[in-house]
């Protein structure tokens, strides 16, 4: 039988997949990414990545016969490259950018009413990244070069031709007009937009593995390398449509190192749609605008559970979490945003505990209730549809699910299936006619009444902003 595999390079930890044809894992590797330091500047991991590729690959190869290969990968990233070769590691999202650079860049940027695209801290819009490298260098990117985006970058690594695509042009990068399906102004303008490799189909084969790949992994050299996409909108591409119609109209919470809310073939259906509160408008794989709302819940979670031993998404560890969140209430322990700085709906206010959680457990609980009250305002700033799906690394956090479940009452609110997420969504992409491995499963709320809680939460919030 033919297999697929799906490489999706995260922020913090990179997979690799091996799936059947008819939509069954088969294997799944993963690798935590390196924080790597280049010439003063944080970049990512490519290197690492490439090296752990090839011989995960090399894994699955000798495990199953491999006919194609189809990457994702997070958002606000790019490779040059010219004959050939990657020129530089790619720029970290999170490496600052000098206040001089960042305001001459937005001076420069066009409005978010035509990009969907907020302004956000470090190098989180692609155009600030390209702007820094720039003005770093002093001078523009040599004629020759082509900038590929992320998922586009693995791409071409194991086949050789340069691509870029809409879904990760169209995620905060500032490059893109969703409205228009074009370059931005500014693009344009600054001469990145004639940088860009060619626009191609996420589902479109861009050729067969080098024949250092071959070399490298026991590969058979007419392995199909697709273009692949963003790794959000695989993830809103895995649970909407198909199987999931069943649920009428629904939104994603795509669970991870950001936790992002998407609602598919939507406008933006709130007044409360705003650029300072981290809505964006993201793309999917067909160029259709798609409305979102994010915060950095994973990396927040894991500052304020850190050196705790019950862990938020360990089932094993959500009896314990459940019980300890009837002290959090008794005692109103909360946790008032933010602890990831100019991120998420909340993005000048400084993170603070309101009262001591005593042990590991009611931590855990405290902290699974504050990412459920974030995720809340998220999927009303989007205008959240009645039936919402979870997925991701915290689709296990079951009390963060049911707290969420009982905030919003009028919602139906679902857990994805272990198997349907990112890598699901990317493979589903090539094969549309996929049925879900496992369905979504609907998720009972917390028995505990949050309204005043929740109420007393958003007033202390709105105190802090006065």
């Amino acid at each position: 039988m033919d297999h697929i595999v799906v490489l999706d390079v995260g922020k913090t930890v990179s997979k690799l997949s091996l799936w059947s044809a008819d939509g069954r894992v088969v294997a799944r590797q993963a690798r935590t990414n390196e924080k790597v330091i280049s010439d003063g500047r944080a970049v990512l991991d490519a290197a690492g990545i490439d090296a752990w590729l090839a011989a995960t690959l090399a894994e699955f190869a000798r495990r199953r016969r491999v006919t194609a290969i189809i990457p994702v990968a997070h958002g606000a990233a790019f490779a040059q490259v010219r004959g050939g070769r990657l020129l530089q590691p790619p720029v970290d999202y999170e490496s600052p950018v000098a206040p001089d650079i960042r305001a001459q860049y937005l001076a420069q940027r066009d409005s978010f009413s035509l990009t969907g695209s907020p302004a956000l801290p470090d190098g989180l819009n692609l155009g600030m990244q390209l702007h820094a490298v720039e003005a770093e260098e002093g001078k523009a990117f040599a004629a020759g070069t082509l900038l590929l985006t992320w998922p586009q970058y693995w791409a071409w690594r194991l086949c050789g031709v340069a691509a870029t695509e809409v879904s990760s042009l169209g995620c905060h990068t500032d490059l893109w007009f969703p409205a228009a399906a074009s370059p931005s102004r500014l693009a344009v303008d600054r001469g990145w937009a004639a940088c860009l490799a060619p626009l191609r189909r996420a589902d479109e084969c861009l050729g067969t593995l080098l024949k250092d790949w071959v070399d490298r992994t026991g590969l058979p050299a007419d392995v199909r390398v697709y273009c692949g996409l963003h790794d959000s909108n695989a993830a809103l591409l895995a649970l909407c449509g198909g199987d999931a119609c069943t649920l009428g109209e629904v939104s994603v919470l795509s669970t991870g190192t950001w936790f992002v809310a998407m609602r598919s073939g939507a406008p933006p259906a709130t007044a409360a749609f705003a650029e300072d509160r981290d809505c964006l408008v993201n793309v999917d794989p067909f160029g259709r605008p798609v409305p979102s709302a994010r915060f950095m819940g994973g990396r927040e979670l894991e500052v304020l559970t850190q050196g705790c031993r019950c862990r938020i998404d360990s089932p094993a560890h959500q009896p314990l979490v459940a019980a300890a969140l009837r002290e959090v209430l008794r005692h109103d322990i909360r946790i008032m945003p933010t602890f990831a700085a100019g991120c998420g709906p909340f993005a000048t206010a400084r993170g603070r505990w309101q009262g001591s959680a005593h042990g590991d457990p009611t931590r855990a609980a405290a902290a699974s209730l504050y990412a459920a009250l974030v995720s809340d305002t998220c999927l009303d700033l989007m205008g959240a549809s009645d039936a919402i799906i979870v997925e991701g690394r915290f689709r296990a956090a079951e009390v963060f699910l049911r707290a969420l479940a009982a905030l919003r009452p009028a919602a139906r609110l679902y857990r994805a299936g272990a198997d349907v997420d990112v890598a699901w969504g990317a493979l589903r992409l090539l094969q549309p006619g996929l049925h879900m491995p496992d369905p979504p499963v609907l998720m009972q709320p917390l028995e505990a009444d949050l309204c005043a809680y929740r109420h007393a939460w958003r007033r202390g919030v709105e105190r802090g902003f006065s």
